[in-house]
C-alpha cells in the first residue's frame, strides 16, 4: 500500500452536463466549489438549453475562477455531452455530476484520499442520498445495511460478481481516476439509460474498486429525471437496455476477460432473476401484457429459470387468474390471522 503525502492536495474536474436544470444549477455548482480538502473546478456544459441555464452558467463563471462554462449552438445529447466534458477533463480524477443533483460538503477528499493511497483503484463510490420533490430524504446504501463499515477496495471480478445485473453505484459519488477514464474512453451512444452500468463493469476489468462508506452524493427524484421513459411496460426498457450493456461490455471487453461467454450467462441469469420478479410483481397490479412480456424476456436470457421457484409461483398466479389470485391471498393472510388488503380498507388503513 502506498502512503498519502500529507502536502500533496488532490485535484478533482467535475463535469456538469446541464439541459433545461437551470434552476438547479447553482446549487449544484456551489456544492462543488464548498468541497474542502480538494483542489475542484467545475465543468459546466449546457447543451443548448431553452432556459435561463446559459445565463446562470455564464454568471458563475464570471464569478469564480474555479467554474468554466461551455454552450453548445444545438443539442448533441447527453451521452456526446459527457464525453466532452472527459475530453475537457485534466485533473487527477474526475467526476460526472448531473446539473440538478449535488455533493454533500467535504466528501470529495474520501474519495481521493482512498484512491492516492491505493492506485490499483481505479473508480470509487460512497453513500447516496436520494431528494424528493416533498423535500424528504432517503439515504441509500449501495453494499447494503448489513455491509461492514468502513472504506473497502474491491478486485474488479468481485466487484462485477456483486453488482449482477444492476447498477449500484450512486453517479453522483463516482470518482474515477482520469488516466484510466481517457484510455478507456467514454460512455457509449448505443446506451443512453445503462452507460453508467456499463461503464463501471469496463472500469473495474482494468482496476480495483473503492468503497468510501461515506454519504457523499444528493441524487435528485423528480418528474423530469431522464430515466422516467423507461419505467413503462413494468420496466421491460430498462431491462433491454441493460441486457444491450451486458452484451457491448462483454464484447468489447473480451480480451480483458478470462472467460467473456461464462461473465454473459452469470450476467444474463441475474437480468432473468429480475425480469421474473417484475413479471410477478405486475401480475399483481393486473397488467397481464407486461407480465408476459417480462417473462417471455426473462426465458430467453435464461431458459433454465423455467425450473425455479419464482417462475413456478407466477405459473401458480396465472392458473388462478389475477381474480382468483387475490381471493387466495385474502385467504392466505386470514389464516394467518392479518387482515386482507379489502379487510385495512374497511379498516381505515390503506394496503402495503
Amino acid at each position: 500500500m502506498a502512503f498519502l503525502d500529507p502536502a500533496r492536495t488532490a485535484s478533482v474536474d467535475v463535469i456538469v452536463p446541464c439541459y433545461r436544470y437551470g434552476h438547479f444549477l447553482e446549487e449544484c455548482v456551489g456544492s462543488i466549489l464548498a468541497q474542502a480538502g480538494v483542489a475542484t473546478r467545475a465543468i459546466v456544459i449546457d447543451d443548448a438549453s431553452p432556459d435561463g441555464s446559459a445565463e446562470v452558467g455564464a454568471e458563475l463563471a464570471r464569478r469564480h475562477a474555479a467554474v468554466t462554462f461551455v454552450r453548445h449552438a444545438t443539442n448533441k445529447g447527453a451521452i456526446a455531452t459527457y464525453n466532452e466534458g472527459i475530453e475537457w477533463a485534466e485533473a487527477d480524477y474526475l467526476l460526472l455530476l448531473s446539473a440538478d443533483d449535488a455533493l454533500v460538503p467535504d466528501t470529495l477528499r474520501f474519495s481521493t484520499q482512498l484512491m492516492d493511497r491505493r492506485p490499483e483503484v481505479g473508480f470509487s463510490f460512497g453513500n447516496c442520498l436520494s431528494l424528493f420533490e416533498d423535500g424528504s430524504l432517503k439515504l441509500v446504501r449501495p453494499l447494503g445495511g448489513g455491509a461492514p463499515s468502513g472504506p473497502q477496495v474491491f478486485g474488479g471480478e468481485t466487484f462485477i460478481r456483486r453488482c449482477g445485473a444492476t447498477n449500484i453505484v450512486p453517479t453522483p459519488t463516482a470518482v474515477v481516476r482520469t488516466t484510466l477514464q481517457k484510455r478507456l474512453g467514454g460512455y457509449l451512444p448505443e446506451l443512453p439509460h445503462s452507460g453508467d452500468m456499463e461503464m463501471w463493469f469496463r472500469l473495474a476489468v482494468h482496476g480495483s474498486v473503492g468503497f468510501t462508506d461515506e454519504t457523499q452524493g444528493v441524487y435528485r427524484r423528480h418528474d423530469r429525471n431522464m430515466s422516467q421513459g423507461y419505467d413503462t411496460a413494468g420496466g421491460l426498457p430498462d431491462l433491454q437496455q441493460r441486457k444491450l450493456a451486458i452484451d457491448l461490455f462483454v464484447e468489447r471487453q473480451a480480451d480483458a476477460l478470462a472467460n467473456p461467454e461464462g461473465w454473459r450467462a452469470h450476467l444474463y441469469r441475474d437480468l432473468a432473476r429480475v425480469a421474473v420478479t417484475r413479471a410477478s410483481s405486475v401480475f399483481n397490479t393486473g397488467d397481464l401484457s407486461a407480465s408476459w412480456a417480462l417473462s417471455s424476456f426473462a426465458a430467453t436470457l435464461d431458459p433454465r429459470l423455467r425450473t425455479s421457484l419464482p417462475w413456478l409461483k407466477l405459473g401458480a398466479k396465472r392458473l388462478a387468474g389475477p381474480r382468483g389470485w387475490r381471493l387466495l391471498q385474502g385467504a392466505l393472510s386470514s389464516a394467518r390471522g392479518k387482515p386482507s388488503a379489502r379487510g385495512k380498507a374497511a379498516a381505515g388503513t390503506h394496503p402495503a
